[in-house]
């Protein structure tokens, strides 16, 4: 045997991968292994009985043991080298494959943590760098790992043994724990998709059978979306988009919103940074998903609305400045003062106030008349002194149209009061009239 294999305990992290200084083509690279480390001397493994030919009273022990000969790890980068105890390691996983899977009574509480160490020290490697300025997994072939004939086993040994009606995740929980996951999902980086295919089911097996790794996984796969679409390349593909409006716009619906809602309104934002003609059919979405009844999760959304609005061009802006400010006045008139507090706070925003200004004819006409009646009726005396200084900017800004809609405001407010005047006074006719035949009718007399 060369001197490429090693026990886990004494294993080194070493980047196999060597980056080359000049590339000439795209072209990767078909097969490389991350996981070997030289030794002076070559090891040979004693190769056990199968567990088949002991007795079931030995087979506990020889489980133990063959878990800790796979511990092991070879050069796959080197085709040559130790390929008997290759096989011979192959051929044991291919067994406890089968073991797990037929067995019952194997698992005690001594299987757990050494389950646990073969499968750690097998999967969790240092990762090859990635070339990411030259590689597109949608053009070029992936680097595949040189070890899958070992790692496949791996995996589909986990695979089962989480999936055994004897697992015990009170027993587990022990060595499967949080810096177990956050060792697994950096594996996701690994570009050989056989290997991210099995990580998935390992996690989604996890994710079922650990109640208290349930939050921790879900937040950490929300930072995971982060870092996939910061790395969506331009022009972004049809596919990408309509992730976005048929996946993340509707994530807005959720009960749960609260717990994602900051991963989610960046993803959005990434992609509006990325391709801004992508804003309109965003922020329609939002107002077709605004909240009716629930005030939480409406600042939620006008936070989320000010950084779209952060990053928003000016010609997009103007595609959807009417419907937008018509959600923002309606806000600003909200009883409830946190949601009208949140709008307003939109006139701290410089560069909100530069596309307000820009666009102040079309605006101002929308909001004058929901601020002036809120500033006169708010209970909220914070929220008035918002509303009043949102007033005063908007003056400044064009005092001539202020002017103009402050009159009509007035007008329309006479015209609205002597409709409610001639109303109640009609309603008070009506009243007095049913009343005098009322009496006529008690008195005997049929009115004609």
């Amino acid at each position: 045997m060369s001197s490429a294999a090693t026990t886990a305990p004494s294993v080194d992290k070493v980047d196999g991968f060597s980056r080359k200084s000049v590339r000439k083509t795209r072209q990767k690279r078909a097969q490389s292994s991350s996981q070997f480390r030289s030794q002076d001397k070559p090891i040979e493994l004693v190769q056990l009985p199968l567990l088949k030919d002991v007795s079931a009273q030995e087979q506990p022990e020889l489980f133990l043991k063959k878990l800790q000969q796979c511990c092991f790890l070879f050069d796959f980068l080197d085709t040559l080298s130790d390929l008997k105890m290759k096989e011979y390691k192959r051929s044991t996983l291919n067994e406890l494959v089968d073991y797990v899977t037929l067995s019952r009574g194997y698992l005690t509480e001594q299987t757990y943590p050494e389950v646990v160490k073969m499968v750690s020290c097998n999967i969790f490697r240092t990762l090859p760098p990635s070339d990411s300025n030259e590689f597109d997994p949608e053009e070029d072939e992936p680097t595949l790992e040189a070890s899958w004939p070992h790692l496949q086993l791996i995996y589909e040994f986990f695979i089962r043994f989480l999936e055994s009606q004897e697992f015990q995740p009170s027993v587990a929980k022990k060595y499967i724990d949080q810096k177990f996951v956050l060792q697994l999902l950096e594996l996701f980086d690994s570009e050989d998709p056989r290997e991210r295919d099995c990580l998935k089911t390992v996690l989604h097996r996890i994710y079922g059978k650990f109640l208290g790794l349930r939050a921790f996984i879900r937040k950490q796969i929300n930072n995971i979306f982060l870092c996939i679409i910061n790395g969506f390349a331009l022009p972004l593909k049809a596919e990408h988009k309509q992730f976005l409006v048929k996946v993340l716009l509707p994530l807005h619906t959720v009960r749960s919103l609260s717990l994602f809602h900051a991963q989610l309104a960046y993803c959005i934002v990434q992609f509006l940074e990325k391709d801004p003609t992508l804003t309109e059919p965003v922020i329609r979405g939002l107002l077709k998903f605004w909240p009716k009844t629930c005030s939480q999760k409406e600042v939620m959304f006008l936070g989320e609305l000010e950084e779209i609005l952060d990053v928003i061009e000016p010609t997009q802006f103007v595609k959807i400045q009417e419907l937008l400010f018509k959600q923002i006045a309606r806000c600003v008139s909200s009883p409830h003062f946190q949601v009208a507090e949140r709008a307003l706070y939109y006139w701290n925003n410089e560069y909100i106030m530069s596309l307000i200004e820009e666009n102040s004819s079309v605006i101002l006409p929308i909001m004058f008349a929901s601020l002036y009646r809120i500033s006169k009726e708010h209970w909220n005396p914070a929220i008035s002194a918002l509303i009043y200084n949102v007033l005063k900017a908007f003056m400044e800004m064009n005092s001539a149209l202020f002017d103009e809609l402050a009159a009509n405001y007035k007008s329309d407010r006479q015209r609205e009061r002597k409709k409610d005047k001639e109303r109640d006074d009609l309603w008070r006719k009506l009243e007095e009239l049913e009343l005098r035949r009322g009496i006529q009718n008690s008195d005997g007399i049929i009115p004609t």
